[in-house]
């Protein structure tokens, strides 16, 4: 007879994604893994099948999780200018109960040049962002909070460039009035 599941695989499945962030793919263990889920070494092969499958899924919950929220930031903006601020700023804040950074960007950083899967889905994210920068310079043009002078799609491929070394720059000790400056500046060139 079988066991049933003594754990809620998305519980787990969130204590993957937080470990494989702070630490990234190569330095977290299975031990680590076990030690961090709090569950068997069994449960996780069982569960999830090997080490990079979990990792598969732990980006996957990621990116559905970070899409969710940044949806609901454009959605809660009255205009295209505060929907771009609130974006930025969900990516240079802190918060205790999760790392710095993110976890698609050190993940391409680290593996995407030796792993199909993690450059599928590290493209297929940054594509989204580009099409969701695109779609907020373009609300912003007609508006007229941004110029119509520069093409929305080449900006919001800038834009989406300055958030991946902004999200890179965040796991540093940098200053985060350094990268509140690079946003202004980025602004700046939407709106003249």
């Amino acid at each position: 007879m079988a066991r049933s599941k003594e754990f809620e695989v998305n519980e787990v499945l969130d204590k993957a994604m937080k470990i494989f962030w702070e630490q990234g793919y190569e330095k977290t263990s299975m031990s680590d893994l076990v030690e961090h889920m709090g569950i068997h070494r069994r449960s996780i092969y069982d569960t999830f099948d090997d080490k990079h499958s979990l990792f598969l899924q732990a980006v996957d919950r990621y990116i559905g999780k970070i899409n969710a929220t940044l949806l609901a930031e454009v959605k809660a903006s009255k205009t295209a200018v505060e929907a771009v601020h609130k974006i930025f700023g969900f990516m240079i804040s802190e918060s205790e109960d999760v790392p710095s950074g993110c976890l698609i960007v050190n993940a391409a950083v680290e593996l995407a040049p030796r792993d199909t899967d993690v450059d599928t889905k590290s493209i297929e994210l940054f594509t989204s962002a580009e099409q969701m920068f695109e779609q907020i310079i373009l609300w912003g043009q007609r508006d007229g909070e941004f110029s119509s002078d520069r093409d929305a799609k080449e900006m919001a491929e800038y834009l989406h460039n300055i958030s991946v070394g902004i999200r890179a720059m965040a796991r540093t000790s940098i200053d985060k009035e350094k990268l509140n400056r690079i946003v202004n500046v980025s602004m700046k060139l939407l709106e003249h």
